[in-house]
């Protein structure tokens, strides 16, 4: 099921300094929703940008939160239920436990790291917003969504910064 268009602008930049003057100047006009295309990831567009940190890293430190305690939990249970008696050590000693809960954790982590790219880049769908190959290769792409009547402004600042092509779309 494709969805329909988003309305707005499209621009394209050779350099980087004129798409990260675009994208100062568009979030100092307002426009917070900008989708850039690079080819390659580059700082100065980043902090440009002022992303705020994913929420990956959460799922990973949940995930390898439950891993952990998973490790202890069933390796303990385990022992309880099954109880060997060898050399008069305790029946659920901790320090052997450890390893299956580090092993638990980097598995859980990872397994959770995955799912939560996943679960966020589904939640946040670049469909209906327009492409161009040449993104993909040596060109910069910045696409801000915004009513017909905000285009003419847009596409007057993306000029201004230094796009080499602008082109309004869904419309």
């Amino acid at each position: 099921m494709a969805r329909k268009p988003v309305p707005g602008v499209l621009a394209s930049f050779v350099q980087v300094d004129a798409a990260t003057d675009a994208i100062t100047g568009l979030k100092a006009q307002g426009y917070r929703d900008l989708t850039v295309y690079t080819a390659a990831p580059n700082h100065e567009i980043e902090h440009a940008l002022d992303e705020p940190v994913s929420w990956v890293r959460l799922f990973t430190l949940i995930g390898g939160l439950t891993g952990c305690t998973a490790g202890f939990a069933m390796t303990i249970w385990m022992s309880r239920d099954w109880p060997l008696l060898v050399g008069g050590k305790p029946i659920a000693a901790i320090p052997p436990y450890v390893v299956i809960a580090f092993e638990l954790t980097i598995l859980y982590g990872a397994l959770s790291t995955v799912a939560g790219m996943l679960i966020l880049a589904v939640a946040k769908s670049l469909k209906g917003r327009p492409y161009h190959p040449s993104f993909s290769d040596d060109r910069i792409g910045i696409f801000v969504p915004c009513a017909p009547e905000q285009t003419s402004a847009v596409r007057a600042l993306l000029t201004q910064a230094g796009s080499e092509e602008v082109t309004v779309h869904g419309a």
